[in-house]
């Protein structure tokens, strides 16, 4: 029996959908949405009407008819805590997803999208391998604030996606292996894998700085931002701290084609900007090997930015003495949810179900 899945993935600027046969993709589509007209909306879920419209469009004027589905799979969003893999969507989970109370991020249109696709039809809808996935060990929960507990969000669904492609490159299994993967994108997320669990991360909001995002800083200067009477909201102040830090506060652009080509023009600020995009992910990289004891078969570059050659070479040089780096640009992440959706169809893999 052969399956044909629609896969969602709601991002800050555009939703990717992809429709697959089984394994292979029929295609694949980034349905960009401007700035402008999402800067119309006040809330993260008054998106949702517009973003389904578009969704729907684009399957039909690709020859998809959605009777002929056998599951929608959403990206998973800030959930916490969930299970790593396949979570079947019901009302409780949308419910939460729009709930003030969760975390507010893309993600979360996912599994809402997905379910008003699939309710109709009849059809599951999944979310896998989400944003919200925790597996962390109890002591790297533990942080100086009592009132402040480290949840794992990072970019679960490529990093053990792209784990499963370097275990199996290297003969082996992502349950028998110890990686340290760098999601390098427009956020950066850096996580500790022993044997097919996440133990530890550095979150995007708490490492290096990425294209827009400001990542760690120390915790004085917050306090003296947040006091200093320049932004008069939360909201001014994320989007400072979201939208307009990192690569774009620092130089201007978040575009590293940009960069590099100043950096080939002899800028010297863009070239010690970079570079130190590239010190403090190597810096990351460094802080995930005692949660493995040191012992990492391989560190892996994934994402948007692993593109970069300059950055890959840059972070490669400041942690090759850990052994052995893998360079795998890009995000697998609509290959990922189809197959994921796929082994549940098929029965090879189970499925939970949120608040069940």
């Amino acid at each position: 029996m052969s399956f044909k899945i629609l896969a969602i993935n709601p991002g800050s600027t555009s939703t990717k959908i992809a429709v697959y046969n089984d394994e292979n993709p029929a295609f694949v589509k980034s349905i960009e949405h401007p700035i402008d007209e999402l800067s119309k909306f006040n809330s993260l879920f008054e998106q949702f009407d517009i973003r389904m419209k578009y969704v729907l469009q684009a399957i039909e004027e690709n020859g998809v008819k959605p009777i002929e589905l056998s599951a929608v799979v959403g990206r998973g969003g800030l959930l916490s805590p969930l299970k790593p893999g396949g979570y079947l969507v019901n009302q409780a989970m949308v419910d939460a997803l729009g709930s003030p109370d969760t975390r507010a991020h893309e993600s979360n249109l996912g599994a809402p999208i997905a379910y008003s696709i699939a309710r109709p039809l009849g059809i599951p809808a999944y979310i896998y391998d989400a944003v919200g996935s925790d597996e962390l060990n109890d002591v790297a929960r533990i942080t100086g604030i009592p009132e402040i507990i480290r949840e794992s969000f990072c970019h679960v669904l490529n990093t053990k996606a792209t784990s499963r492609k370097v275990a199996e490159k290297l003969g082996s299994t992502y349950e028998s292996m110890n990686f340290i993967v760098a999601h390098i994108g427009g956020g950066i997320s850096i996580s500790a894998h022993e044997k097919g669990r996440i133990i530890d991360v550095i979150t995007a909001d708490a490492g290096p700085f990425s294209p827009e995002r400001s990542g760690s800083v120390p915790l004085g200067y917050i306090v003296d931002i947040c006091y200093s009477g320049e932004y008069k909201t939360k909201k001014e102040l994320m989007t400072k701290l979201n939208k307009n830090s990192g690569l774009k506060g620092l130089l201007g652009t978040n575009d590293c084609r940009e960069i590099e080509r100043r950096i080939a023009s002899r800028d010297k600020k863009a070239k010690a900007v970079y570079d130190a995009q590239a010190y403090q992910i190597a810096k990351g990289i460094g802080e995930m090997t005692p949660p493995l004891c040191g012992i990492v078969d391989a560190v892996i570059l994934t994402g948007g930015m692993a593109h970069s050659e300059y950055i890959t070479k840059e972070v490669t040089r400041l942690v090759g003495y850990l052994g052995k780096v893998v360079v795998m640009p890009g995000e697998n992440e609509m290959e990922a949810l189809s197959l994921g959706a796929l082994r549940i169809l098929k029965g090879e893999e189970g499925y939970s179900e949120y608040g069940v």
